[in-house]
């Protein structure tokens, strides 16, 4: 039986991180990782570049069944603080759109950062993979894992094995079992940044697999403006992984083709412009196919100088809340992030430890703490193992 003073389970970016914080105040720590490396969803993110963090993450960027929960957490280690330590390791980034930033090189860059913080402190971190689990056990005092080439055993216990996203990656939901062997209460996983799928009528849609344009995406109380991208099965793009996160089965969710058009505008180029065809005029702003698609589902066929006022309007109207039933998901296969995971109401928003089992810590995406697409889930990662690692 080997002795630490923390296990963590789960090598990704939550757990490599608050192994570094513990390791760097002096702690033993082992990851044990079932994978057969370290770090895996970190390598193939943001295209193999790894988009770390954004420049704007804050609370209102994160789902969960406590929105204050998060606020704790991201106050105390922000994403001005992962840039200064991606800086101290010389790693060149860049900002994309809307605050989103990617290494200049490689994904492994950050890989090999988390790594090397690791190694840095007076502590000792042991990252073992190719690990499985097959019991964890406490007896008052110590939790016990076992795996299938060794026992371990630490007064401590970190669960960062993530959600049930991509389980290509070895990704399962290993941490719901283990937060309710131990009493947790566990709020139903759901996948969330994922494409969403269209049947019946919409099936139309499908024809325009690969058309893309800039949209309004809207689902219950959340809008998001990105790229929407018809695919084979339904719609994905930024804005639609956007808004399925806050998507429910039956629920409708209403694009908004054309965004920087005002209303009234189909009427002003009907005065101005009265010979154009209404498809000639959609085809200046969005890709033909799409154009094509939208303006025979419009009707206003001729001259727009011959089309009534009511029906520009109607069109119009049309354009700005065009509302599509999604018939699903694309499941956890093609999620990136999980929505759901172990109640907030369980944990420490200030250490992540759980109430009812001392020496029990549960960060990352194994928690009911969801972010948008565009760097929040890393952010998160970093925020929650920061404050694990501090208590630890």
């Amino acid at each position: 039986m080997r002795e630490y003073d923390a296990i963590i389970l789960g090598g990704g970016a939550a757990g490599l991180f608050c192994a570094a914080i513990a390791g760097q105040r002096g702690r033993r720590v082992l990851v044990l990782e079932r994978a057969e490396k370290v770090g895996k969803k970190i390598l193939i993110s943001g295209g193999g570049r790894c988009n770390f963090t954004n420049l704007g993450a804050g609370p209102a960027n994160y789902l969960s069944a406590n929105p204050h929960f998060a606020k704790s957490a991201l106050a105390r280690y922000t994403s001005a603080d992962f840039i200064a330590l991606v800086d101290k390791h010389g790693i060149a980034w860049h900002e994309k759109t809307l605050g989103q930033l990617f290494c200049d090189g490689s994904a492994r860059q950050i890989v090999d950062m988390l790594l090397a913080e690791c190694a840095a402190g007076p502590g000792e971190v042991v990252t073992r993979c190719r690990e499985e689990v097959s019991e964890v056990a406490h007896d008052g005092a110590a939790f016990t894992v076992a795996t299938q080439h060794d026992r371990f055993t630490a007064p401590q216990l970190v669960i960062a094995t993530g959600g049930p996203s991509i389980p290509k990656m070895g990704a399962s939901d290993f941490a719901y079992t283990l937060a309710r062997q131990f009493g947790l209460k566990v709020v139903e996983p759901r996948p969330a940044l994922v494409p969403l799928t269209l049947g019946g009528e919409e099936v139309l849609f499908r024809e325009l697999a690969g058309v893309a344009a800039e949209v309004e995406a809207r689902a219950g109380k959340a809008t998001f403006r990105e790229a929407a991208l018809f695919t084979h099965r339904g719609m994905s793009g930024p804005a639609i992984l956007q808004a399925s996160s806050y998507w429910r089965p039956g629920e409708p969710v209403t694009i908004r083709f054309l965004p920087d058009l005002q209303p009234g505008w189909l009427l002003d180029l009907k005065r101005s412009a009265p010979g154009q065809h209404l498809r000639t005029v959609l085809r200046g702003e969005l890709p033909d196919r799409l154009a094509d698609v939208l303006a025979e589902q419009l009707g206003c066929a001729g001259d727009l100088g011959n089309v009534p006022d009511k029906a520009l309007r109607a069109a119009e109207e049309r354009l700005r809340g065009w509302t599509f039933h999604p018939n699903g998901t694309e499941g956890f296969a093609k999620a990136e992030v999980t929505v759901g995971g172990i109640a907030t109401g369980e944990l420490s928003s200030q250490t992540m430890e759980a109430r009812k089992m001392p020496g029990l810590y549960a960060i990352g995406e194994a928690v009911d703490v969801t972010g948008w697409l565009g760097g929040y889930n890393f952010q998160w990662a970093w925020a929650s193992g920061h404050a694990a690692g501090m208590a630890l």
